[in-house]
């Protein structure tokens, strides 16, 4: 399976708190941080919640 490498692009100050909850739980918290996970359907669904907050890049 393919490996998705998120970075956060954005801050999280004033956003609300189901978007905050769902980007600790994909292990980042601040910019500039990234995190490398499996390519599952939940991880991708979570991204799409806070893709305005996040960089993806797909790795084969």
């Amino acid at each position: 399976m393919s490996k998705l490498i998120i970075t956060q692009t954005g801050s999280q100050i004033k956003c609300p708190k189901r978007q905050k909850d769902t980007l600790k739980a994909l292990g980042l918290g601040r910019i500039g941080k990234r995190v490398e996970h499996e390519a599952t359907p939940q991880i991708r669904g979570m991204v799409t919640k806070v893709e305005h907050l996040v960089n993806v890049q797909e790795q084969a």
